[in-house]
């Protein structure tokens, strides 16, 4: 059976078990569409939350980025990981206990508000689309490769496939299909890493395999890496720069991660608020199985491509031409990967050609420059198998894996879009009386106009999928986040407060992001080029999250020293959802 037919058999299945899951758990009531009726129990919960939050950047993206970044791009899995507790400790288990389906109904309740509410969802919307263009991309590149399409086709397949089983079956279908996702995409993920780290290492644990001797050299892997690239004229693997970068897009991605809707209104699925605790931990162990593998992943294909352009090391010669492995030809084909025999002598030449202690050897040998001229970092992952030469159904597996990563993320993003809409713009602000058939009416419709407006902007993204999704961290670090730190822990924060602050923070934010990346990200309509040199004190686009967040919470604290005093009533409930059931007052001896 050749590789095409096997890719489209079990792809296919994986979506056939999604379907028939979307159709057995169809939603039929605005509860069961908003939070799954509140009857998810918690180890189902986090084994969806953790699908939910591993989306086409953790899965396809993350391990590309740190592979040709190295220690630097680390600050993806420290800000991801740690955003997530913060959310657990601080906002899951509260938010449960106010009872609310959305973000927004919390905002607006909270901060007795019907225009926070709007901002809200207008905070929600801009994230969410942001967020949900990484998943489409990352789809779209899956699709490409697997199906043999081309990238546009993959994004139209992969919208159509979100459409059908996010719009039917609403939280409660997505719910029990990101269960069954998480199952694909972490088998599709593990599989491989075990086969290249026992191939590079002989240790079965890619994790502890990252620093286990390389098999070839006798040497540690990570050593090995080193070497290779620094010969190169490229950076040591484990080398960083910029503390206070490092630290700052850290910040971005640890307090933008404990902001995000589509993450929270899983919390408001399960029954009880211990529940909502439970499934945070049933969720971190689920991740953690990722996590601890992406490095190893990364550092793993990065010495297998450093190897397949120098079969002998830098010493020998590169790679001829003629010569490519079969895997680089099939990948060439989508236009994600492509060389270039800049000086025509049939070898390609991989090295930094902006390294000015490379321009001797360059010239000593004939180089015309680098000729891996594209090799985008979407495909690492997804073409790890055949760097490896893995079998057939490795590589169908993974095709599955990537794509249930995008689409368990891409939902719970479109299922947070509609219910804002649909509940918190047009039940509770345009038409209060409108009956439940018709609000999960337009929910849905919401939900379908959301997935076009993705599609069309997922045709351009502003990045690869991790850096696209980097943005919309940012947003809502600089937005929900610190909205609903002060609505929890801040007796004081009243309705013009928040509502100031979350203006700061999100036009802010979405001006220094329009700036360098263009309007809506739309292509050519950027203010400034996306260079360091203009950057506001170095701060490129992907690290303003924190900046933002920080004009929110000073813009806030300001307004509302000088306007009035939240209701007694209000300041009551907050009291109420910040301590647990039963516990007096402490009493000062």
């Amino acid at each position: 059976m050749d590789q095409t037919t096997l890719n489209i058999i079990v792809v296919g299945l994986s979506f056939a078990l999604y379907f028939g899951i979307a159709i057995w758990a169809r939603a039929g009531s605005t509860s069961e569409f908003y939070a799954a009726g509140r009857g998810v129990p918690p180890v189902l919960n986090g084994m969806a939350t953790a699908a939910d939050w591993m989306s086409a950047a953790s899965f396809i993206s993350m391990a590309g980025l740190i592979a040709f970044v190295g220690y630097n791009n680390s600050t993806f899995l420290m800000g991801w990981t740690g955003g997530y507790v913060l959310m657990a400790m601080l906002l899951a288990p509260y938010l449960r206990k106010f009872g609310k389906y959305t973000v927004p109904e919390f905002v607006g309740d909270r901060f007795y508000s019907q225009t926070a509410r709007v901002v809200a969802v207008a905070s929600l919307i801009v994230m969410s689309v942001t967020y949900v263009i990484g998943q489409m991309t990352g789809a779209g590149v899956a699709f490409s490769r697997f199906l043999e399409v081309d990238k546009t086709t993959g994004l139209y397949i992969a919208s159509a496939t979100v459409f059908v089983y996010a719009v039917l079956g609403g939280m409660k279908g997505i719910t029990y299909t990101q269960v069954a996702q998480y199952c694909v995409l972490i088998t599709a993920y593990t599989i491989p890493a075990v086969f290249i780290s026992l191939q590079l290492t002989g240790n079965p644990i890619p994790s502890l395999g990252l620093f286990s001797e390389h098999t070839a050299s006798g040497q540690p892997l990570l050593a090995t890496l080193d070497g290779l690239l620094t010969d190169l004229g490229f950076n040591a693997y484990t080398t960083g720069s910029s503390p206070w970068l490092m630290a700052l897009f850290t910040l971005s991605l640890m307090i933008g991660t404990a902001g995000l809707p589509h993450v929270i209104i899983r919390f408001f699925t399960v029954p009880k608020v211990s529940d909502a605790r439970w499934s945070a931990g049933w969720a971190l162990v689920f991740i953690a199985l990722l996590y601890l593998t992406a490095p190893a992943v990364g550092a793993m294909a990065r010495l297998n491509i450093m190897t397949t352009m120098w079969p002998n090391g830098v010493e020998g010669e590169p790679v001829a031409q003629a010569d490519l492995p079969d895997w680089f030809n099939t990948w060439s084909v989508t236009g994600l990967l492509a060389v270039e025999d800049k000086n025509g002598d049939g070898l390609i030449q991989y090295y930094n050609e902006n390294n000015a202690g490379m321009a001797e050897m360059a010239a000593e040998r004939g180089w015309a420059g680098n000729e891996l001229v594209t090799f985008n970092r979407d495909i690492l992952v997804l073409a790890n198998p055949e760097i490896a030469q893995l079998p057939g159904w490795v590589i169908a597996l993974i095709a599955a894996g990537g794509l249930a990563a995008a689409l368990s993320t891409a939902a719970g993003l479109l299922l947070a879009i509609s219910s804002s809409i649909s509940h918190d713009l047009i039940k509770s602000v345009i038409n209060p009386d409108i009956s439940e058939k018709g609000e999960l009416m337009a929910a849905r419709i919401s939900m379908a106009g959301a997935i076009a407006l993705a599609t069309y902007l997922g045709l351009n993204p502003p990045g690869f999928a991790a850096q696209t999704v980097a943005l919309a961290f940012g947003l809502a670090a600089a937005s929900l986040f610190p909205t609903l730190m002060m609505g929890i822990f801040s007796k004081r924060m009243n309705s013009a407060g928040a509502t100031a602050g979350m203006l700061a923070g999100l036009i802010s934010t979405c001006l220094y992001l329009f700036t360098f990346l263009g309007w809506f990200f739309i292509p050519g309509t950027n203010m400034l080029d996306n260079t360091a040199a203009n950057y506001l004190f170095g701060i490129p686009p992907t690290h303003f999250g924190p900046v933002g967040a920080l004009l929110n919470f000073a813009v806030a604290f300001a307004v509302s020293r000088v306007t009035a005093e939240p209701p007694q009533e209000i300041q009551d409930l907050v009291e109420s959802v910040r301590i647990p059931r039963g516990a007096g007052a402490a009493i000062n001896k």
